[in-house]
């Protein structure tokens, strides 16, 4: 079994796109997102064929693929980018079947690796819905520390909800 995790390319972000539209209610609500919040898939490609063409320390997200034997396994991004400080992450499986099976903390540590490189981060945060239990236990496998659980509205794709504030800093020399 091999984990391969990279940043992904413009030409493969209908995967994320794919990822939001094709998602039940059920798995968006659990995501804490709002359905009636997603852009159309042509205006949110325009989105990222902007965001691409921008250095990237004036990037507004960043997005890693992972995959497993080849093949696509799920994806990771950070918005809220403070270059060269903070960003906030974001991460996914593709198929429920794919869930739980354990792969999750190390994309996710390998993400971490990318994200704190390409950005130059100081600090990485993440805030799942904390009624999603599967992210929030992944993040803790990966090392991140519990900070705070608290009610916000985390993303313009999302609702008011509960989530659960998660913490990794960049270890100095």
């Amino acid at each position: 079994m091999s984990i391969s995790v990279r940043e992904m390319r413009l030409e493969e972000v209908e995967l994320v796109i794919d990822y939001f539209h094709d998602a039940t209610p059920e798995h968006l609500e659990l995501l804490g997102v709002d359905p009636t919040r997603l852009p159309a898939k042509a205006q949110w490609k325009q989105l990222y064929e902007y965001d691409y063409s921008q250095p990237r320390e004036r990037r507004k997200s960043l997005l890693v693929l992972w995959q497993l034997d080849g093949r696509n396994l799920g994806f990771s991004s950070v918005d809220k980018i403070r270059y060269g400080e903070e960003a906030y992450m974001h991460l996914h499986v593709f198929d429920a079947q794919d869930r739980k099976a354990g792969n999750g903390a190390m994309c996710v540590r390998k993400s971490v690796e990318i994200y704190f490189q390409a950005l130059a981060l100081k600090r990485l945060l993440c805030e799942p819905n904390a009624f999603n239990a599967g992210p929030n236990r992944t993040l803790q496998k990966a090392g991140f520390r519990y900070v705070k659980t608290h009610m916000t509205v985390p993303g313009p794709l999302n609702f008011h909800q509960a989530v659960t504030q998660w913490l990794i800093e960049r270890a100095l020399p």
